[in-house]
């Protein structure tokens, strides 16, 4: 018996065979790949330690990775195996090494891992790169533990070639409550009074408790085991990198990336080795040609989680 998805049910799970249209778009190991001209705003359907020697060098402003997390994991098929931190280290080392030419000198870097992986991952690109800072996001969404603490923090390092770097702190503002609202000679000093209470628009920290994990009533949500928000994509790439820059995904998943690259009009590569990840990345960069809407991200301004302003 096929059970029929809730109307309300938007999560994108078209198949490899219904959606061969998108996975024409794809680029190949055996395209060229040379160029930027050639690679610009495409997905490149294959396995990124094969794609990554044969693209342009230096074309990359802003590298934005989701790499397996050390952990077993079946990704439609295309299984990751947990190894020890020595064999990840090395692992991480080695996806590095095969990126670096591609970054331009004043390239932003993103990874993104688990508590696990993140002591192991912050170790190898501090060998690497200028370590500027980790984030830490309440995901919440999780499992609960009945002998350990239920797992709801993720880690995203951050990262530079030097430091001589993009950051645009007024594009990743954070609106907030006011508690305690100061006047001066009467007069909101700082906050705004809106239809839905006092506000101030506040520099972000590295802990992010606004982002909510995409579920299955979001028109942005696929079937994708560890699908990351757009709403936290956004943030990254409105901070360290300018309109018409290079975002570059290694490890695409189901594009969402691209995807928000696309939205706040950058260019984007995405590389993605499962072909029917492929087609939701293909097809939700089609739909965001007409809906360039972030969710939770409005006017410029990141509104607190699952909360929406006039």
């Amino acid at each position: 018996m096929v059970l029929k998805k809730s109307q309300r049910n938007k999560t994108l799970d078209l198949s490899v065979e219904a959606g061969q249209k998108y996975l024409k778009k794809c680029l190949t190991e055996k395209s060229d790949l040379s160029s930027l001209l050639a690679v610009e705003n495409k997905t490149i359907l294959g396995d990124a330690f094969k794609i990554l020697p044969k693209l342009p060098r230096g074309f990359v402003d802003l590298l934005i990775v989701d790499p397996p997390y050390n952990l077993n994991k079946d990704y439609e098929g295309k299984k990751f195996k947990a190894v020890s931190d020595e064999e990840y280290e090395k692992y991480t080392a080695s996806w590095i090494e095969k990126i670096l030419p591609l970054l331009k000198p004043n390239a932003s870097v993103y990874v993104c891992c688990d508590w696990k992986s993140s002591v192991v991952i912050g170790a190898v690109l501090k060998k690497y790169f200028h370590v500027q800072n980790r984030i830490t996001w309440q995901r919440e969404k999780g499992r609960g533990a009945k002998s350990n603490w239920k797992n709801a923090m993720e880690d995203i390092w951050f990262a530079t070639i030097s430091e001589n770097y993009t950051f645009n702190l007024d594009a990743v503002k954070l609106r907030r409550k006011v508690i305690a609202p100061y006047k001066k000679n009467g007069a909101p000093k700082d906050w705004e009074q809106t239809l839905q209470g006092k506000f101030r628009n506040t520099c972000p920290s590295n802990f992010w408790d606004d982002i909510c994990v995409p579920y299955w009533s979001m028109a942005e949500n696929t079937a994708h085991p560890t699908q990351k928000p757009e709403k936290l994509i956004a943030k990254l790439i409105l901070a360290s990198s300018n309109e018409g820059d290079v975002v570059f995904d290694p490890f695409a998943g189901s594009g969402t990336t691209s995807v928000t690259a696309m939205k706040l009009k950058r260019r984007y590569v995405g590389i993605e080795q499962n072909e029917r990840y492929c087609v939701w990345a293909e097809k939700r960069i089609e739909d965001a040609q007409n809906d360039t809407r972030i969710q939770g991200y409005e006017n410029g301004v990141f509104l607190p989680r699952n909360e929406k302003f006039e």
